[in-house]
């Protein structure tokens, strides 16, 4: 990555100086500033099938930011999804699902406080739906990985950081039609729907979380995806 990048924020309205500590919590990665790297994405973010958004556009230098990559082969698809369900609020409905989000966090979670920057696949509608039935074991672990290349949805950087605000400039907006967007959007997760259905209707003698757990199973198993964004 670039040490100077443009970034886009998707969203109902127009952000010229977004502010560290607001925000929801139950994000992906927690507290942040959400941003993409593609416009196009953003603009998708920003709409519903009632109202026009805006693509925020910055420029942020990252010479010196502490940057946590979760989409580098140093981490595999666990860490993404460990990070995600100590943040996101999830339907935890058996002691499986219990026992699942608890193995994870404990083994494969990062603090992604210590970090300014992170960049990592974004879990957006069904795509959350997605690691949540890995968390319930009714898919295994390289279904999901290829569940969430299903849409090509993309990376986001989250500003984690005051020191990343800091060195966040504002550059202007594009208004993102509804009429455009929203259709794309829809267009996406549907494609993505039916692709994951396809999926589920192979058998599969992959691992599960039931088995993650019983083999104590860790980061350096050979059968565990790495690097799940392309």
């Amino acid at each position: 990555m670039d040490k100077r990048i443009t970034i886009y924020h998707g969203s109902e309205k127009i952000v010229e100086q977004p502010i560290f500590g607001e925000g929801k919590k139950n994000n992906d990665f927690g507290l942040g500033f959400y941003c993409t790297l593609s416009e196009e994405l953003a603009k998708e973010w920003a709409v519903s099938s009632l109202r026009d958004g805006f693509a925020n556009r910055y420029t942020l230098d990252s010479e010196y930011l502490n940057i946590l990559n979760l989409n580098s082969p140093e981490y595999t698809i666990l860490n993404w999804i460990a990070v995600l369900v100590e943040h996101r609020l999830f339907s935890i409905k058996t002691p499986m699902a219990r026992r699942a989000k608890r193995y994870l966090i404990e083994n494969f979670s990062i603090n992604v406080n210590a970090y300014d920057l992170i960049i990592g696949y974004r879990a957006d509608d069904s795509y959350f739906d997605y690691a949540e039935s890995f968390l319930n074991n009714g898919i295994s672990v390289e279904q999901l990985a290829r569940a969430m290349q299903l849409g090509k949805l993309g990376e986001q950087i989250v500003l984690k950081s005051k020191f990343a605000f800091s060195n966040l400039k504002y550059e202007g907006f594009d208004i993102a039609e509804k009429n455009q967007y929203y259709v794309l959007r829809k267009a996406r997760d549907d494609e993505a729907n039916q692709l994951y259905f396809e999926i589920l209707e192979e058998e599969s003698d992959g691992l599960y979380i039931q088995d993650i757990i019983r083999g104590g199973i860790q980061n350096d198993h050979p059968r565990i995806p790495r690097n799940i964004f392309e």
